[in-house]
């Protein structure tokens, strides 16, 4: 998959040691290939004070088709997410965009495509927690949306600008409003890849009115990521969202990966998030290993304890164990 659909970039250090696990495309002639993964788990979340729940089933599957008819190419992606409770099953066009390579390392995409902001992937499959690490209170990192966007990259830098629909869809973060008049939304960003094995990342977002109607939506976004040695990464995030009352606030995180072996590895992520005007606020500590059993298999399990102030909720556990398999 491309970082347009997967958001693979980030990460892909961080997978070091699950690298033989990464999605490869199936090629069904010189023009088309899928690729695409499933993947499930076992959850348990215990609040206190409050009940424990827990979850046991598929969690996700994408099936993306590409087409390739240089210097035109295309993406398209289905999605589905299973229902809980009394929510039904969603089964969604996910990604349905194509890109125009215009030469000297400029690009240009046109329709629904996933947002540049954020360090983790949008596909939990794609980070080495099962869990993100915020976003619980804030909602800072932006979904999908429709429009178009223009890339250009180098050795040493990339930069990007987008037009869409909306950065904060009213309806769901899989897919955007599907209007300008109203709402549009605009995103831009700036990477800096010159020094060896550090990658520097800066992003904007701003909506006009954001889905609430009433203020308009404008979000910062910075990350770092720095690869120590071939068996172990660190990374950090800060995300600064001002929607409004209600609406406004900052999160961030760090990580740090180790491959302990060719097949073992492990995350060890702290993160929290804030809201302002009195709003709630959160720490989460994080451990994830993660195990390859086979080329295309990968188990992972995660213990997270959160610390929440100015909530219903003083503290959580969270235990989990996924599995996912890609081709």
């Amino acid at each position: 998959m491309t970082r347009h659909s997967s958001k693979l970039t980030a990460w892909a250090a961080a997978l070091l040691a699950l690298a033989a696990t990464a999605s490869a495309e199936i090629k069904l002639n010189e023009n088309f290939s899928v690729s695409g993964y499933v993947e499930g788990s076992y959850q348990y979340t215990d609040p206190k004070p409050g009940e424990s729940s827990d979850h046991f089933g598929i969690d996700s599957s994408q099936l993306v088709f590409n087409a390739s008819f240089k210097p035109v190419t295309g993406v398209v992606s289905l999605f589905y997410v299973p229902g809980y409770g009394e929510s039904d099953d969603t089964t969604t066009v996910l990604d349905a965009y194509f890109t125009y390579d215009a030469g000297n390392g400029v690009s240009i995409t046109a329709g629904k495509f996933l947002s540049y902001l954020g360090y983790e992937s949008f596909f939990t499959v794609n980070n080495p927690e099962i869990s993100f690490a915020n976003g619980d209170f804030l909602g800072a990192i932006p979904g999908y949306h429709s429009g178009v966007k223009v890339d250009y990259g180098t050795n040493m830098f990339s930069l990007g600008a987008a037009v869409v629909d909306s950065v904060y869809s009213p309806y769901s973060a899989l897919k955007g409003d599907g209007e300008l008049k109203h709402n549009g939304g605009f995103e831009g960003y700036f990477a800096y890849k010159g020094t060896k094995d550090l990658t520097l990342w800066a992003g904007v977002a701003y909506d006009t009115k954001g889905g609430f109607q009433s203020h308009s939506v404008t979000t910062f976004d910075f990350w770092a990521q720095y690869q120590i040695d071939p068996k172990t990464m660190v990374g950090a995030e800060y995300a600064h969202k001002d929607g409004g009352i209600g609406n406004k606030g900052y999160n961030w995180l760090g990580v740090l990966t180790h491959a302990f072996t060719d097949k073992f590895s492990t995350a060890f992520r702290v993160g929290g998030e804030k809201l302002s005007d009195g709003g709630g606020s959160f720490m989460k500590y994080t451990i994830a290993p993660g195990v390859a059993v086979t080329e295309k298999l990968t188990v992972r399990a995660e213990y997270s304890y959160y610390d929440y102030k100015d909530t219903d909720t003083d503290k959580a556990n969270f235990i989990g164990v996924q599995a996912f398999f890609k081709f």
